[in-house]
């Protein structure tokens, strides 16, 4: 099943961007997918590339389980053969795992493009002191991204960072400068500290500053981009190079589409239809049956995307729990046969904050973390641990 684009004129530019340049790597619409846990493997990231262009980035991979060659990891760092360039994001607390799994994805070819996750918030990985709790502890964090480098050799390393632990103990500036001295191809900030988590407003004056603080490779900007819109108001309001898209392709592959338009690509324009959405989660689902090559997982995958696809829509809760419990295509097949198809897109009720957003917390960090910029031994011996239960970025 193929995905029907309404045939209609390109709409004008909003503001005309140069490529993204990320060290040898030239990408035509400086747009990124930001690496999502349960989201953003292959199904999904053909999906986005259905509608538009941009570096779309697989889901966080964790180094030791690269390394060790873990069955799982080694399905997820596949690309398909229509994805091109291929990016794979790494996550890791010891700078020999990440410089050998660094060595892995480019001496064996599965990727154009490394990113690290400096940017997971979730309390069962920064209380070990991983994500975004890492870059306070500097000579750690300097030593992971130049093995990163060191072990990647031509394949350009980037690096995904939140702006701190909290407003009292901010880490991105100093990151972002020690990222560029060791031969980093690009900073992209989570314009939030681990503290917010998914929560609040994305500070973008940060994403500023960094952008001036750094200067010789691209700044990207991450946070509380919901539309076109909202991407263009923060290249103009920062200066940064490019976007960084999270949240709000969640059940909005499209959006990509509409990215490159507004920054003076080419795009189909597509009418968001409730007939258009319906389709394009069947798509999804269709995707996820062939990366899974079983039909009953595919189908368990696509459920907890139907409230994102359908969020604005006249889909009441009973169809919208029944989507969620599909078994098969033909299931969703006969579902979709009993929307009223002829809804037209309802507007401003489908825009907006969508996926994990939650409240301002503590940060869960290891006992007496922040009362030194640099690694203790009794901590490093710790560390490892952060690596073995990973989600979220």
């Amino acid at each position: 099943m193929t995905i029907a684009l309404e045939a209609a004129p390109l709409a004008p530019a909003v503001r005309d961007m140069p490529p993204l340049r990320i060290g040898p790597l030239t990408v035509d619409v400086p747009v990124v997918l930001a690496p999502m846990a349960g989201v953003t493997n292959m199904a999904f990231r053909r999906l986005c590339r259905e509608y538009g262009i941009g570096l779309y980035v697989t889901e966080m991979i964790t180094t030791r389980a690269l390394v060790e060659r873990n069955d799982v990891t080694m399905r997820l760092i596949q690309h398909h053969e229509s994805e091109t360039p291929r990016s794979i994001q790494l996550y890791g607390v010891d700078p020999r795992y990440t410089g050998e799994a660094a060595r892995i994805v480019a001496g064996e070819d599965h990727a154009d493009h490394i990113d690290l996750n400096f940017g997971c918030p979730v309390p069962k990985v920064t209380r070990k002191g991983g994500g975004s709790a890492l870059p306070w502890k500097r000579d750690l964090f300097r030593d992971i991204v130049a093995a990163a480098v060191d072990g990647a050799g031509d394949v350009p390393v980037t690096v995904k960072m939140r702006t701190g632990i909290d407003a009292e103990h901010s880490t991105f500036l100093e990151a972002g400068r020690i990222a560029e001295d060791v031969g980093a191809a690009g900073v992209a900030l989570h314009a939030r500290t681990l503290e917010q988590s998914y929560s609040g407003t994305a500070d973008w004056s940060a994403i500023a500053e960094l952008k001036q603080h750094v200067t010789s490779i691209p700044v990207l900007g991450n946070g509380d981009i919901w539309s076109a819109a909202d991407a263009v108001r923060m290249v103009e309001e920062t200066g940064c190079d490019g976007v960084v898209v999270g949240r709000g392709c969640l059940g909005r592959p499209w959006i990509f589409g509409e990215l490159a338009r507004a920054f003076g690509g080419d795009a189909p324009l597509v009418d968001a239809s409730l007939a258009f959405v319906a389709a394009a989660f069947r798509r999804h689902a269709e995707l996820l049956v062939e990366f899974y090559e079983d039909e009953l997982r595919g189908c368990r995958d696509i459920r907890k995307h139907a409230g994102w696809y359908f969020k604005g829509y006249p889909v009441g809760g009973e169809m919208r729990g029944r989507f969620t419990q599909v078994d098969s295509l033909a299931q969703i097949d006969d579902l979709i046969g009993e929307l009223d198809l002829t809804v037209p897109f309802p507007g401003d009720s489908v825009e907006g904050p969508r996926g994990r957003s939650g409240r301002s917390r503590r940060a869960i960090l290891p006992e007496g973390w922040l009362d030194s910029r640099e690694l203790a031994s009794a901590e490093s011996a710790a560390l490892h641990e952060a690596e073995l239960d990973t989600s979220g970025g």
